[in-house]
Formats: C-alpha cells, sequence, structure tokens
C-alpha cells in the first residue's frame, strides 16, 4: 500500500514537474481567425505545442505587417509576418530584434482578385479600371514590382484606398473592378458575398512574374538567441500542425471553430484546403520539408523588391531569415 502511495506522489510531482517546465510562448498572428490559422490550433490540440513542453496563446491580428513591430518590440517572441515588409522594416530600422526562421507560404497569396463582369482577367486589364487597396495590405506593397513585371501603365489605373471591412464588399457592389489581397481570403469572402465563382478571377502574382516569398515565421532575435531549444521545438510543432491539417483538413477546422464559433466551417475548410494547395504544399516544400528558402530564389526576390524600393542599406538575405532553428528535415516533411 505504502509502495502504492508513493508511486503515486511520485507521478503526481512528475506531472508538476513538466507541467511548471512548460514555456509560456505568445504567438500574433498577422489575422483573423480563419481556415489558414487552424494548423496552429491543430498543434495545441493534437499536442504538439505539450510535446516541446511549450504553453502558446495565439492572437489574431491585423494584417501582415502587425506582428513585425509586436515582435521587434519583444511584446510577442514569435510572430507570422510577410517577409517582404520585414525586409523593408530592417532596412529602415537596422539592428531591429527580429527575423523570420521558418517560411511558411513558399509561394505567396499576394493576388490581385478581380471581377470577369467588371472586365479583369489578367493583369493588363486594369488598366483603365479602378484597384481597390488597403493601405497596409501584403498584396498591396507587391503592387509595385508586379507592376514592373507586367507592363502596366500605373498611370491608367486608379487606385482607391479602401479598409479591410469594405474591400470586397466594394468589389461585390461592383464600386471597384478588382482589389488587392491574399487569394485565399478575398476569393471566398466575395463567394460569401454572394458573388458566382465563374464571375471571379484569382491573378495569383507569383504566377505573373513575382520571385517573392510569402509569410513566415519570425522571431525576437534576442529572445531566440536566449531560448534557441525553444524556438527549435516551437518550428517542430508549426510543422506537425500543418502535416496534420493536411492530412484532415476538416478535422483541422473543428479546432478553428472551436476558437471562432461564428466562423462558417464549410467556407474556411475551403480556405484552409486553397491556401495548402497554393502556397505552402509547394512542390519545393514536399520535397524539402517545409521551412527553408532557396538561395538564388532569395537573392532574386531582393532584386525585384529593389526595383520599388530605395533600400537605404546593401540587401544582405542573412539579416531577413535565418534556418539556424529549424529542427531536420524529417520533422519538417508535410507528408
Amino acid at each position: 500500500m505504502l509502495k502504492h502511495t508513493l508511486a503515486a506522489v511520485a507521478a503526481t510531482l512528475s506531472m508538476a514537474g513538466s507541467v511548471f517546465a512548460q514555456t509560456d510562448l505568445p504567438f500574433a498572428l498577422d489575422w483573423k481567425f480563419e481556415g489558414p490559422a487552424a494548423p496552429y490550433f491543430v498543434a495545441i490540440d493534437n499536442g504538439h505545442f505539450e510535446a516541446a513542453d511549450l504553453s502558446v496563446e495565439i492572437s489574431a491580428g491585423q494584417g501582415s505587417l502587425d506582428a513585425i513591430p509586436k515582435v521587434a518590440t519583444g511584446a510577442f517572441p514569435v510572430g507570422f509576418a510577410d517577409i517582404n515588409s520585414l525586409i523593408k522594416f530592417l532596412d529602415q530600422n537596422p539592428g531591429a530584434p527580429v527575423t523570420a526562421v521558418m517560411m511558411v507560404y513558399d509561394k505567396p497569396p499576394f493576388a490581385i482578385i478581380g471581377r470577369k463582369s467588371l472586365g479583369v482577367e489578367v493583369p493588363k486589364d486594369l488598366e483603365g479600371r479602378v484597384l481597390g487597396a488597403p493601405p497596409p495590405d501584403g498584396a498591396w506593397a507587391q503592387f509595385p514590382a508586379f507592376a514592373i513585371a507586367n507592363d502596366l501603365d500605373v498611370d491608367a489605373i486608379t487606385v482607391e484606398p479602401v479598409g479591410f471591412p469594405t474591400r470586397e464588399p466594394m468589389l461585390a457592389e461592383g464600386n471597384v473592378a478588382a482589389v488587392t489581397g491574399f487569394s485565399f481570403s478575398s476569393y471566398l469572402n466575395l463567394v460569401r458575398l454572394g458573388v458566382p465563382e465563374e464571375d471571379i478571377s484569382t491573378i495569383l502574382m507569383a504566377d505573373y512574374g513575382l520571385a517573392l516569398y510569402g509569410n513566415a515565421i519570425i522571431v525576437n532575435t534576442d529572445f531566440a538567441e536566449a531560448n534557441p531549444e525553444v524556438i527549435t521545438g516551437f518550428l517542430g510543432a508549426i510543422a506537425a500542425g500543418w502535416k496534420d491539417a493536411i492530412a484532415d483538413p476538416a478535422s483541422a477546422i473543428e479546432s478553428l471553430i472551436e476558437r471562432n464559433p461564428a466562423a462558417d466551417a464549410e467556407l474556411e475548410q475551403r480556405r484552409l484546403e486553397l491556401s495548402i494547395d497554393a502556397n505552402v504544399a509547394t512542390e519545393y516544400a514536399l520535397a524539402n520539408g517545409m521551412g527553408g528558402i532557396d538561395a538564388d530564389r532569395m537573392a532574386k526576390s531582393l532584386e525585384q523588391i529593389a526595383q520599388t524600393y530605395e533600400f537605404q542599406n546593401a540587401p544582405d538575405a542573412s539579416l531577413y531569415f535565418t534556418d539556424a532553428y529549424l529542427p531536420d528535415a524529417d520533422a519538417r516533411m508535410l507528408k
């Protein structure tokens, strides 16, 4: 009897020790709790963060740039943001303690979403029409390079600054002919507003000359340098969450709906699947594991950024991305 009691006490102490050993890690997303955010909640619900001794609290964001200052100031140790915006931020704030450590959107979802009935199907169709663009939008930030790649006469395009909440409604009502946005978000938002799918055109910038990368996991470098094992564990759990979501999108959306009960489960599952197929499970990521980048492609993307952005300092890819915290490739394979 005493032996069983001592064993029970030891087990209780062991469990308590594991709980107390968990590191609290607030994680700042780029946007709302929609389909592409589901894998991060899967990483919680399927125990991947817990297995890495992490207690992760996920916060919604307000755009592709939103998490960058949050992480740079140390308000959040980790976040999710557009790497192109991060590049410009670091150029304007040399030495800021923030960098990308894991590429998630290997093929970025930057897109022009138009309506065929309003005459927009290919890039050149934007000339002579009104384009709605939220100023903080990650896709809008890449538009100048997209315009150069497609030889667009930007003076012939009327740009209407719009807010995120009014972007798709304005397009649905015909007040603009197209909008900038993320392919999987704007497309399905229009569907939800009753725009026929056959009337929607998705002009993915990556299919029209842009070598840019998309959103990545970013870290506060001071925190990462002091806690490298925490970051590596976190990234391994992120990869596991995406792998689970790819294998069972419907189950992943259940995790999302727990955090956002007002969401349309069917719509968000489609949004998740669109992001998987077009942005995450790319040929490169499937072959090499998610998270890494190709040096030649990064160099080309910096050249494209420099076409429309005047660097204050010589661009240096090592300042914007490091693979030092990535777990082994086997731990990052998506299938």
